[in-house]
């Protein structure tokens, strides 16, 4: 087989309704052109053509079809990826990210539209297994629709779905032209053959076949479409737009057990700053974080539960309840392999003679360590490292400032243990403010 790769459209005159079958166009399409199939050819079907013989066809509610077609998109996926006034990116059953979930309204009647195949890999399989028995041949078949791309202006084609067609190769572990291993290199052919296939179609061409001949013989013909998608827990740009921003909040989890993994220096230094950008009263930085050795924690840790044990007994606890409350709160803080202790220095709030305003004033200070220690949790679930904030410091000012030699105008807001979640923490339930938000 030579290696000069002819890539040819194959077009059709006739309409593509619910329940066509696809082999008869193929072979009046192939007639058409003077073209013949033969083994070791890759046939590119649109997906679109797929999706109307295979009847996925809907029906779209009255009034603005790019509304309805967003609504609709939401309804049929799996995941908002980005939600922007440019686009709608969405992550579909199969595991695509894609606008608008893939839903396609030109080139079929007004006031309805298209879904992707169910499983493009059982539609390109059941096609290329009518094709090998009604034309003698072994042929492989890619299912290809057209995707935008998140760094790069233009769509190209890419694979749906795929049977007996080269899907990726990969490269990993030969060497390149001077003698470097290749570590990351996986070609990911399908999507360059359906690329190639776009060459030679437009939307306007009626040109659902496109056959692609001259692959080398060595390439492997295994794999499906599923091959070519990455996992979500892999994918390092999941979210974008303003959902970007709500996922980064929303994947702040409270961890109160963790691995043994070490917590970079960097990662600390690079919360922290982060967290001195929430806002704070009178253009102050009145942020403070210890970052605490060992020895330190273990003698704070300790001091602090003298401070609990003597408050907790003048309440009347019993023992045994006071060493229930305690352990719990050791468990997490003293094997955690970081530990922040965070205050906010009131050194700057304005004076005032009365007490109520003199609270306010003090009052806005702990606000702001709050919006702080929120920024700081964020950052550090970003760069995958659990925390669970404890605020029992608050409750011993005095011991806390005293074991870490510290002024009287820093206020302790809590211990803000770090590391890597031992487990992934339970699914959180969709967030509503139906239980928070009033209107007056």
């Amino acid at each position: 087989m030579t290696n000069t790769l002819l890539v040819q459209a194959l077009p059709v005159d006739t309409p593509i309704e619910v329940g066509t079958d696809l082999v008869p166009l193929l072979r009046g399409a192939l007639e058409e052109a003077g073209a013949t199939l033969q083994d070791g050819d890759v046939v590119c079907i649109a997906s679109k053509v797929v999706a109307k013989a295979e009847g996925h066809t809907i029906v779209l509610p009255p009034g603005d079809p790019v509304a309805a077609r967003r609504a609709l998109a939401r309804d049929v996926s799996r995941r908002v990826v980005a939600d922007s006034p440019l686009a709608l990116v969405l992550e579909t059953h199969h595991g695509f990210v894609c606008a608008n979930a893939g839903i396609d309204a030109s080139n079929v009647d007004d006031g309805h539209a298209l879904l992707l195949p169910e499983d493009p890999d059982r539609s390109a399989a059941v096609l290329r297994d009518e094709i090998r028995s009604a034309f003698g041949v072994d042929i492989g078949v890619l299912v290809t629709d057209t995707f935008g791309r998140p760094w790069r202006l233009g769509q190209t084609d890419v694979a749906l779905g795929a049977a007996g067609a080269p899907v990726l190769r990969d490269e990993r572990g030969r060497h390149d032209l001077h003698g470097r291993p290749l570590d990351v290199t996986v070609a990911a052919v399908a999507d360059e053959l359906a690329g190639a296939a776009d060459l030679v179609r437009t939307k306007d061409s009626g040109a659902p076949f496109v056959l692609i001949r001259g692959l080398p013989a060595s390439l492997d013909r295994g794999g499906d479409g599923q091959d070519l998608v990455r996992r979500s827990q892999d994918d390092l740009f999941r979210h974008g737009g303003p959902t970007a921003g709500e996922a980064a909040v929303a994947e702040r989890r409270t961890v109160r057990g963790f691995t043994s993994d070490p917590v970079p220096d960097e990662v600390i230094e690079r919360a922290v700053c982060l967290a001195a950008t929430a806002p704070a009263p009178h253009h102050t930085r009145p942020w403070r974080m210890v970052d605490l050795a060992d020895a330190t924690r273990t003698l704070l840790l300790d001091r602090m539960a003298q401070a609990w044990w003597a408050d907790l007994r003048s309440d009347g606890l019993p023992d045994d309840r006071i060493e229930r409350r305690i352990a719990r709160s050791d468990a997490i803080l003293r094997p955690a392999p970081r530990v922040l202790a965070a205050f906010v220095d009131v050194a700057d709030a304005h004076p005032y003679r009365d007490d109520r305003r003199a609270t306010a004033e003090r009052d806005l200070f702990v606000l702001a360590a709050g919006a702080a220690m929120q920024n700081l949790q964020i950052v550090l679930a970003a760069h995958g490292f659990g925390a669970a904030w404890i605020s029992s410091t608050a409750f011993c000012p005095d011991v806390v400032r005293d074991v870490l030699d510290l002024p009287a105008t820093w206020i302790p807001t809590g211990l803000v243990a770090v590391g890597r979640a031992a487990q992934p923490p339970p699914p959180r339930a969709e967030p509503t403010a139906l239980d928070v938000l009033l209107r007056r």
